[in-house]
């Protein structure tokens, strides 16, 4: 009997993420947003107990396989070019000893996807100073701090125009140069990824033709 009840939680934990995953490649949903409209879609007004939920990793794995099934002939060509324009952005912004995180990182990056760089500056007006001696007009608001989820940091948001396409997104998160030195795990304990200049520039390399 309680195999039967823990292969029926492993299957709508499935379900939910294939779900999630298919709102977030097509729609361009956040991670939570698409988990909670997936159980609810999926359960109905059930409230969902936290073993049905599936995680960030099982729900990234399932985006990997939708881009996979649907958009293997767009998303590679999608993926390189957010790299090649993250690389840019963060040699024009060295000084702020920047990294590149998320999607666009880990190799999800679709159609919808934006460019999140964490920036590492003694003083964050010094960001907002050079975007404005680059002509750069930004959005400024607040996101939750990777090592402290009631800690807020400065976000930083502008479109950077493209010839012949839609603008793109780029977030920037102002953390003190202290967060840098003390590591990249977060709140939960594990592990953010995260990649530098140097290893960016070695990842382009790599998938370009």
């Amino acid at each position: 009997m309680d195999d039967f009840f823990s292969n029926e939680t492993e299957q709508l934990r499935a379900e939910i993420a294939a779900s999630a995953a298919r709102m977030i490649a097509e729609d361009g949903a956040d991670y939570s947003t698409a988990k909670r409209k997936a159980a609810k879609q999926i359960l109905g007004d059930h409230k969902p107990g936290r073993d049905v939920l599936p995680g960030n990793a099982q729900i990234e794995d399932e985006v990997r396989i939708y881009n996979e099934l649907f958009f293997g002939d767009s998303q590679p060509a999608r993926l390189l070019h957010l790299r090649q324009l993250a690389l840019t952005i963060m040699e024009e912004l060295e000084q702020f000893s920047p990294y590149l995180i998320g999607a666009v990182l880990n190799g999800t990056a679709g159609k919808h996807s934006d460019i999140h760089l964490q920036l590492f500056a003694s003083n964050s007006k010094e960001v907002e100073i050079f975007l404005l001696n680059k002509h750069i007009s930004y959005e400024v608001s607040e996101s939750a701090h990777f090592k402290n989820k009631h800690s807020q940091v400065e976000t930083l948001s502008f479109l950077v125009p493209q010839k012949g396409t839609a603008p793109e997104g780029v977030h920037l998160f102002l953390y003190d140069p202290d967060d840098l030195r003390g590591g990249n795990r977060s709140t939960s304990g594990k592990r953010i990824e995260r990649a530098d200049i140097r290893a960016l520039r070695a990842l382009v390399s790599q998938e370009t033709p």
